[in-house]
């Protein structure tokens, strides 16, 4: 681009004060093809305009998220979580992402026990003494989205999935460590799948993290195994999620026959997951939904 030319990142600025030192920055590194490095491309570049509209998605997200730590119960079925959960979202002027997205039923996914996501609410599904849940919800405001999800223990729940549930936390928050501005994708994959394996789970790698914020699933897709130094390079303005899905057995799952969408352990053990929607800044990585 003319240096004196508006910026191609919307932001109004000239492009000299813009992101001319950043593409220049972007251009001198060394790409490996073999271990897959790519540059990312400028439609998942967001300004500050962009980043303050998922900002505010987020706040009514994890609004969502906060209300679920209430009413999480033995006896509560996931249909009352869902009916909460979409009333929230509306009071304050969002969309709940996740109604009628490819067909969706609900406004927010309920994966209970072997659910490793995508469960879909129920009046069927009541809640009991010893479970653990997921709920994942994504939040629309202004045209910007954020998506964040939670684990839940319903009252007392055993030691071994209290254990997998805390692990799964630490595994996301280890991969959030790992995303740093001109490093690769890989060394976030690496940080949440080394410490599941350490621990003795397995990673599911059918499913991951994603880009989101213009939209509700945008490049990178994000692995959550993988080696470091690899992948995508993470770069200012880039926003997406962390989500480890961690079983306690083997990591291939099976997808219900007759909904299509619910994910469950082929082997049936239990499975984990917590999300949070992050911003690549100067320094680090800042949670923007959790």
């Amino acid at each position: 681009m003319n240096r004196n030319e508006l910026c191609w990142c919307g932001s109004g600025k000239k492009y000299k004060k813009c992101h001319a030192d950043f593409d220049e920055r972007i251009a001198s590194i060394r790409y490996d093809v073999i271990k897959g490095q790519v540059r990312p491309p400028r439609k998942i570049i967001n300004n500050a305009t962009d980043i303050e509209g998922i900002r505010r998605a987020a706040v009514i997200n994890d609004g969502v998220l906060d209300l679920m730590e209430t009413l999480v119960r033995p006896g509560v079925d996931t249909e009352t979580l869902d009916r909460a959960a979409n009333d929230y979202i509306v009071e304050r002027g969002g969309i709940p992402a996740c109604l009628g997205f490819e067909g969706f039923p609900k406004s927010i996914c309920t994966s209970i026990n072997n659910v490793v996501c995508h469960g879909i609410p129920s009046k069927k599904d009541v809640l009991k003494e010893g479970d653990i849940i997921n709920v994942d919800s994504t939040v629309i405001l202004g045209g910007y989205y954020a998506d964040a999800s939670r684990m839940y223990l319903v009252g007392k729940v055993p030691a071994a999935a209290e254990r997998l549930v805390r692990v799964t936390k630490e595994c996301m928050e280890r991969g959030i460590a790992a995303a740093r501005p001109w490093h690769f994708l890989g060394d976030v994959s690496a940080a949440c799948g080394d410490w599941a394996h350490a621990n003795g789970y397995s990673v599911v790698t059918a499913l991951g993290g994603h880009g989101v914020g213009k939209d509700f699933h945008m490049e990178p897709f994000v692995p959550h195994v993988g080696e470091p130094g690899t992948g995508m390079l993470m770069v200012p303005g880039m926003v997406f999620t962390v989500e480890p899905m961690i079983n306690a057995g083997d990591y291939d799952v099976t997808v219900d026959e007759d909904d299509g969408w619910t994910v469950r352990t082929k082997d049936r053990t239990l499975s984990a997951q917590w999300e949070k929607t992050i911003l690549i800044t100067e320094t680090g990585a800042e949670v923007l939904s959790s």
